[in-house]
């Protein structure tokens, strides 16, 4: 059995990790603001890049162990939290800390519900359905893309999830840097707006991706 301590630091490098993948992902989905056109040809080039490099294959395996870790180890602490009366009311910070950091195992839900659906429309479809495809008989993921976020109630959910991803970004980047041993009390007024800048400009992007599709591609 792991000690409370033991699932925080898995919490830790698990979040690290898929933050770092967060911005890749972010990079490479800037593509979609580019003319229609150069978009299409630039996306599903990246996008077939990415599905045919056997290193990037190895490192989404790790992706998605994370992803479940992250998940299993948060919902277990979750519960604890909650059996013991919550972390927060035994040490008396509920009043001064955040809403969101007394929320986490909901935002870390609403991101999780995301997530299914986000793998189902475009990972299940791309891997396992049946994708468009373009003139030369490939996989379209860029058509696909675009059919999706042409859906008003998709683009409204995944709004909501990306603000629910900023909070749970902010909270969790904040932790980490404590978890490590690296909240200093000269440095914590840079790891914090380094963290909010962070989340925020990630979240932001891409909450601004559906809805330039959707108000663009009418």
């Amino acid at each position: 059995m792991l000690s409370t301590l033991s699932r925080k630091m898995w919490m830790c490098f698990t979040g690290l990790f898929l933050s770092f993948f967060l911005l890749i992902h972010f990079l490479g989905n800037l593509q979609l603001f580019l003319p229609q056109e150069q978009a299409h040809l630039q996306f599903n080039a990246y996008s077939h890049f990415l599905s045919g490099n056997i290193v990037i294959k190895l490192v989404s395996y790790i992706l998605y162990l994370s992803i479940i870790l992250h998940a299993v180890d948060g919902i277990i602490i979750t519960l604890k939290n909650k059996k013991s009366g919550g972390s927060y009311q035994s040490d008396h910070r509920g009043r001064a800390s955040k809403w969101y950091s007394r929320n986490m195992g909901i935002l870390g839900t609403l991101i999780l519900i995301f997530l299914v659906i986000h793998f189902q429309n475009f990972w299940y479809v791309y891997k396992f359905g049946n994708p468009p495809l373009d003139e030369n008989g490939n996989k379209d993921l860029y058509i696909l893309v675009v059919t999706v976020f042409k859906e008003w109630w998709y683009v409204v959910i995944y709004v909501i999830s990306m603000i629910a991803l900023c909070y749970h970004l902010i909270h969790g980047i904040y932790s980490a840097i404590r978890t490590l041993g690296l909240f200093h009390p000269k440095f914590v007024k840079w790891f914090k707006t380094i963290g909010i800048a962070y989340s925020v400009i990630i979240s932001v992007g891409f909450a601004l991706m559906p809805i330039y599709v959707f108000f663009t591609y009418r």
